[in-house]
């Protein structure tokens, strides 16, 4: 069985969307010849926003996990573990004068990102392994960008070495980027970074077609060998888990919700709708911001809203399965048709009706359009929200998940295990 190793700084404890693409991708390889080796960071060492014991129990029993120390610079923000930012401050922007100081530290100072504390302990690790186990495959995957740097480094160590850069987030066009103030020379910086990546690395994967596209406009003669590798979701993770009609009309959200997510049209739709005489109940489960979660209680009222603090993998797909719909938000920026989040195909295994709130002609809409798993609108599509509320209140337009199989991990791994061929 070949191997192949995979640097990754998140992964179980840790929880998000990247921890479960990298931890899926390890679960299946072994049933196509492959076997992962996997290079993460200790978890005493870590910044991690959240942590989800339960994802352990995804570990393929033969997996090889590496774990190294790291340098922790989010110690400089605070004691509170809850600072330490998993969307480059999305979701605890503080805008008091020390905030915005501790910002600029960050986009100045730590480039690409504070999380590089982990790189020389990586690189030193990652080397005994390659030539302790003969490797010759190696996979670097990002956000944090900062692990991109590693595989920068091993591919000048060892020439031989067939590198896939897995990006899964826009690098100098992440829609949070100036909130780190970053000056010229910080900019320019970190562009050379992604451009020595997209240059150097043998094969890139994106998320999503945008993506692909951005990462093709930054540089030349790139096209061949960068590949769209989507999220998806994991048949098992279902397992057990009986898709239930509650009683009211249920709304869920799940994941975080910042200020940078547009709810105005989405709140003035419910009022709508609540109006004509329907009653429903939204509930959010996940991290939702203190503005946001004021302007929703003020629009919607208690009895109308339900909030639920963040919960461990199976409790959110337990969540999904008894709602009546799922409710998908994208930030409000220019670069926002290329953000395809992980939920949403979890989403879609759901069976449930969603709704989208985002660009029209983003990479989220295309692929809930083309599997008929609900609509998307424009922030401030006030009308047609409330209509297509009340057509899934009086049960029409049902979905089935009949035409999501392309999103399943197996199928998903299936691309990836071509891509090291």
């Amino acid at each position: 069985m070949k191997k192949v190793l995979i640097i990754t700084y998140y992964w179980p404890p840790g929880s998000g969307a990247g921890v479960q693409r990298w931890l899926k991708f390890s679960r299946y390889l072994p049933e196509f010849g492959w076997e992962p080796v996997i290079l993460t960071v200790d978890p005493k060492y870590a910044a991690y926003p959240a942590l989800d014991q339960s994802l352990e129990n995804d570990l393929h029993k033969d997996i090889s996990v590496h774990r190294t120390k790291a340098t922790d610079w989010f110690k400089i923000y605070a004691r509170d573990k809850s600072k330490v930012p998993s969307a480059g401050f999305v979701k605890n922007k503080d805008n008091s004068f020390k905030g915005k100081i501790l910002r600029f530290i960050r986009g100045n100072f730590f480039i690409p990102d504070p999380r590089k504390g982990w790189n020389r302990y990586a690189f030193t690790k990652a080397c005994e392994i390659i030539e302790n186990e003969k490797i010759k495959h190696i996979i670097t995957t990002s956000p944090p960008h900062s692990t991109q740097l590693i595989g920068l480094k091993l591919k000048k160590r060892f020439p031989y070495l067939k590198w896939i850069a897995d990006l899964r987030d826009p690098w100098t066009d992440i829609y949070y980027y100036d909130q780190f103030y970053p000056t010229a020379l910080s900019r320019k910086i970190d562009r050379a970074y992604e451009n020595s990546i997209l240059k150097s690395a043998d094969q890139i994967i994106t998320v999503g077609k945008s993506l692909k596209d951005l990462f093709i406009s930054k540089t030349e003669n790139i096209e061949n060998k960068i590949e769209v590798i989507t999220n998806g979701f994991d048949e098992d993770d279902f397992s057990g888990i009986q898709s239930v009609t509650p009683g009211k009309f249920t709304i869920s959200y799940i994941g975080t919700l910042s200020d940078a997510y547009p709810v105005d049209g989405l709140l003035n739709a419910l009022e709508k709708f609540r109006n004509e005489g329907n009653d429903f109940l939204f509930r959010l489960i996940g991290t939702i911001s203190p503005a946001q979660k004021q302007k929703i209680l003020d629009k919607t009222g208690d009895a109308k809203v339900e909030f639920i603090p963040y919960v461990n993998h199976h409790e959110a797909i337990s969540y999904m399965m008894s709602s009546t719909i799922l409710l998908l938000i994208i930030p409000d920026h220019h670069s926002n048709k290329s953000i395809l989040t992980g939920k949403l195909f979890e989403y879609l295994a759901s069976g449930k009706p969603v709704i989208c709130l985002g660009p029209v002609d983003g990479d989220a809409a295309g692929i809930i359009s083309k599997t008929l798993a609900g609509k998307t609108f424009a922030y401030n599509d006030i009308d047609p929200m409330v209509l297509y509320l009340n057509e899934l209140n009086n049960g029409l337009n049902r979905i089935s998940n009949n035409t999501i199989k392309e999103f399943t991990r197996t199928e998903l791994t299936k691309h990836l295990v071509a891509l090291l061929k």
